[in-house]
């Protein structure tokens, strides 16, 4: 169990690190060319941008605080954020017909889930 939670929460991680560095560094205008990039052209920079930064900080809140001993409820606490930051991306390419990338928000909000529950659970941090 503690190996599944761990796989999880370091490909969630990847997943929030690579969406968040693009939704920082690229241009908005570059990124809404993009498949599924579309939605931020009804958005401000500064929206996506701080997107970006959420998505960085729930990949370290994955990860860090377990890997260093420090505070590691943040782990499942963390993945309740990003479930919900993933309800948020359903809505949002549900509204614009983008059902793939809200089938894939789905998929990552279960795993999400699944992070949260075990980590609260069978499988929380002694401590």
């Amino acid at each position: 169990m503690n190996l599944a939670l761990w796989l999880g929460a370091v490909l969630l991680a990847v997943v929030a690190l690579a969406g968040g560095a693009i939704k920082i560094f690229v241009p908005k205008e570059k990124l809404s060319a993009t498949p599924g990039g579309a939605w931020t052209q009804s958005v401000s920079a500064g929206r996506v941008k701080t997107l970006g930064v959420l998505e960085v900080l729930a990949a370290a809140g994955l990860i860090l605080p377990a890997a260093v001993g420090i505070a590691p409820v943040l782990v499942p606490v963390t993945a309740l954020c990003w479930i919900l930051l993933m309800a948020g991306a359903m809505i949002t390419h549900g509204r614009r017909r983008e059902f793939r990338f809200a089938a894939l928000n789905l998929a990552y909000l279960a795993l999400a889930a699944f992070i949260a529950w075990g980590r609260f659970g069978p499988g929380a941090f002694a401590g």
